[in-house]
């Protein structure tokens, strides 16, 4: 029943949900030695979710790498953690707007 708008909007929010789990689980292991920071590309990926295939987790390279071996940065993973937020309560209110839309659609056609 939802359009392709809505179609896209909805792989979006499970990408973003996909990413909120990987970033909660590098925060849960901040402090779990040799633990590597995991996430995807999240452009390509959604390209991808258009595309109906599933997210690929990558480690992420590049972050300094404590002593314990493991990489964990909170200020990054927090930075992440309010990014996808934002993502998500756009998706939210995009999807929103398109069911209203067609609530709209339906009452003005009944009403005739």
């Amino acid at each position: 029943m939802l359009d392709g708008l809505a179609s896209h909007i909805e792989r979006y929010m499970d990408l973003v949900s996909a990413r909120q789990k990987l970033v909660a689980s590098n925060i849960a292991n901040a402090d779990t030695p040799g633990y590597k920071t995991r996430d995807i590309d999240f452009q390509s990926e959604f390209q991808s979710a258009i595309d109906h295939a599933s997210p690929t987790v990558v480690e992420v390279t590049g972050l300094k790498i404590k002593n314990d071996g493991n990489n964990v940065s909170m200020d990054r993973e927090s930075r992440l953690l309010a990014e996808n937020a934002l993502r998500f309560n756009i998706a939210t209110e995009l999807m929103r707007s398109e069911i209203q839309t067609m609530h709209e659609a339906i009452h003005e056609g009944s009403s005739s």
